[in-house]
């Protein structure tokens, strides 16, 4: 990543922040700091790493499912234009990618970026990464929309996603994920995950997290409808995984009302 790279996402990334209305800088700046060690599958993003491979197989079988796809195929999204937010440096945007979708990923820090422009440059595909919030969107909208642990770290969460809402086209599929509001998740994240080094010391706040039923209610007074609420837990000998328990973290999918 060339020194001239970073400043014209640098400066993007400064002239979106003074349009969107729900980037925290501190946030932006805290994982802005992560950039380098993004693609480190056993550096500070260690346990995205972690987390890819259930949260991928849980959109693979929303698509398939909106879609009607038979499961088996390499390009179910193949004609379809997929939007990230909260990008990070493309941990997610790359597998969509080679699933098939047009993708466009958008992170507040412009470090991420960075990084994901010359990670994608470097994997031969083509992204369109975009430094700055939601609200930069312009009126686009797109088949997929996907935002992973990303909510919990904005000013505004109605907001935040009615701007998703926005974006979403017609017959699209938005699918969030994020942690819950629970005596678990403050042990598991904070007290153990941030407090041994897991995860970066700072990465959460606790009382910013939602309950399902909060998040509902978020996305359906932006005018979509909830089809499918999954929980992610996490166990030392399954990992990370997808099923009915909802207490750690979890995934929202919703539609158009």
């Amino acid at each position: 990543m060339d020194s001239a790279t970073v400043t014209s996402a640098t400066t993007s990334n400064q002239a979106a922040a003074k349009v969107g209305t729900t980037i925290d800088p501190a946030e932006a700046a805290h994982f802005g700091k992560l950039a380098k060690d993004w693609w480190d599958p056993k550096g500070s993003s260690a346990m995205l790493h972690r987390l890819n491979p259930p949260r991928l197989g849980f959109i693979r079988d929303q698509v398939d499912r909106h879609w009607l796809g038979d499961g088996v195929g390499f390009t179910p999204l193949a004609g379809k234009r997929a939007l990230d937010v909260g990008c990070g440096a493309g941990l997610l945007c790359e597998p969509l990618a080679r699933l098939g979708a047009q993708v466009t990923g958008i992170d507040a820090a412009a470090e991420n970026i960075g990084v994901a422009r010359a990670h994608a440059a470097q994997s031969c595909l083509a992204i369109d990464y975009r430094a700055g919030g939601i609200e930069t969107l312009a009126g686009e909208t797109f088949d997929l929309v996907t935002s992973m642990e990303v909510i919990e770290h904005v000013t505004d969460p109605a907001a935040f996603v009615a701007g998703l809402a926005r974006a979403l086209a017609p017959d699209g599929l938005l699918i969030l994920s994020t942690p819950n509001r629970t005596p678990l998740s403050r042990l598991a994240m904070i007290a153990i995950g941030e407090g041994a080094g897991i995860i970066p010391k700072g990465t959460h706040d606790w009382n910013k997290f939602l309950t399902p039923d909060e998040l509902t209610a978020l996305v359906e007074g932006a005018g979509l409808r909830v089809i499918d609420v999954a929980g992610l837990s996490f166990s030392p000998g399954k990992g990370f995984t997808v099923g009915t328990d909802t207490n750690l973290d979890y995934f929202v999918t919703a539609v158009r009302a």
